[in-house]
C-alpha cells in the first residue's frame, strides 16, 4: 500500500469538507484509503510553531509524498524537512516569492501545488460595493503568515484606489481575533479562511444576531483541495513534481447568502445580486 502524509496547521474538524475533496481527487487517480493507500495525518491544531516538528515526523515515516495544506507555512515546513520526498502544497501566497518553486510553469525540485494569490483587491471591491459608504473596511491579517506584510500593503493600496480607509487588524490566534473585533465594529474582510467559522460567530455576536451555523457557511477551497488530491495521485503513479506546473484558479464564483446578509442587517445591492453565480435564499 502507498503511504502518504498530510501536514496542516489547521484542525481536522474545520477541514472535514476540504479533506473529503482531497480524498475525491485521490480517488480519481485510483487511490483509496485502506484499500491501496495509507495516510499519516499531522495536524498542528493552530499551533504553527509545531509544523516543523510534524513535518520531520512524516519524513521519518518515509512517506511517498506529503500534501502540505492549510497555508504556506505548512509548505515551507515540509520543504525545509526534505528535498527528496515530493510535496504538493496549497498556498494563498506567491510560491515563487516564498522560494517554494523556481517558477509556476516549471517548479523544479520536489515541490508543486496550487496557489491563489492577488485576489485582495477584488475582495475589497466587493466589500466596497456591498457597503459603499459610512464605514471603514477592516483587513484581518494573520502576522504568522510569511506574506502578511505584502497582503496588508496590497489591501491598503486597494483601499486608496477605492477612496476607502482600510484598517489593518493583526490577529494570529482566537484571542487576538476576538480582540480585533472589539477594537472597532467595521466591515471586515476576513483573510483567515482557516478560522472562518469562528470569525462568522464573532461577526454575529458583535452584530447582536444568532450564532451562525456551519451549514450557513460556504467552504472555499474545495476544488483546490480536489486538485491537490489529483496531483498527489499522479505523483504516486510516477510523475515528478518538477514537471507538474503550479495550478492557479481560472474561474471564480460569487455566492451570496441572503439569510446571513439579512441577519447582519445588510441590503445586497441589485447590481451585486445580478452578478452572483448563486444566491442562497
Amino acid at each position: 500500500m502507498a503511504l502518504i502524509g498530510i501536514l496542516s496547521g489547521r484542525s481536522p474538524d474545520e477541514s472535514a469538507e476540504l479533506m473529503a475533496a482531497f480524498y475525491g481527487g485521490l480517488g480519481e487517480t485510483g487511490y483509496f484509503e485502506r484499500k491501496n493507500l495509507t495516510i499519516e495525518n499531522r495536524w498542528a491544531q493552530g499551533r504553527e510553531d509545531r509544523l516543523q516538528e510534524l513535518a520531520a515526523e512524516l519524513v521519518n515515516r518515509e512517506v511517498a509524498a506529503i500534501a502540505a495544506v492549510g497555508g504556506a507555512n505548512s509548505a515551507l515546513a515540509a520543504k525545509r524537512a526534505t528535498s527528496t520526498i515530493p510535496i504538493v502544497f496549497s498556498s494563498g501566497a506567491d510560491p515563487v516569492k516564498l522560494g517554494l518553486v523556481a517558477s509556476l510553469n516549471r517548479p523544479g525540485g520536489n515541490v508543486t501545488g496550487v496557489a491563489q494569490f492577488g485576489l485582495i483587491a477584488k475582495r475589497l471591491e466587493l466589500m466596497h460595493e456591498l457597503v459603499p459608504t459610512g464605514v471603514g473596511i477592516a483587513f484581518l491579517s494573520n502576522p504568522n503568515y510569511p506574506d502578511a506584510a505584502d497582503r496588508s500593503r496590497e489591501a491598503q493600496q486597494a483601499g486608496r484606489a477605492l477612496g476607502r480607509e482600510v484598517v489593518i487588524l493583526n490577529a494570529g490566534n482566537e484571542h487576538e481575533i476576538d480582540t480585533a473585533f472589539s477594537i472597532g465594529k467595521i466591515g471586515p474582510v476576513a483573510q483567515q479562511s482557516a478560522r472562518r467559522y469562528g470569525i462568522a460567530q464573532l461577526i454575529a455576536r458583535w452584530h447582536g444576531v444568532a450564532r451562525r451555523q456551519r451549514d450557513d457557511l460556504l467552504a472555499p477551497g474545495v476544488e483546490e483541495r480536489r486538485q491537490i488530491g489529483i496531483y498527489t495521485g499522479r505523483i504516486l503513479n510516477g510523475e515528478k513534481p518538477a514537471d507538474l506546473p503550479v495550478m492557479q484558479p481560472s474561474k471564480f464564483a460569487l455566492v451570496i447568502n441572503l439569510k446571513t446578509a439579512k441577519a447582519l442587517g445588510l441590503t445586497i445591492p441589485p447590481t451585486l445580486l445580478a452578478r452572483a453565480d448563486e444566491v442562497i435564499e
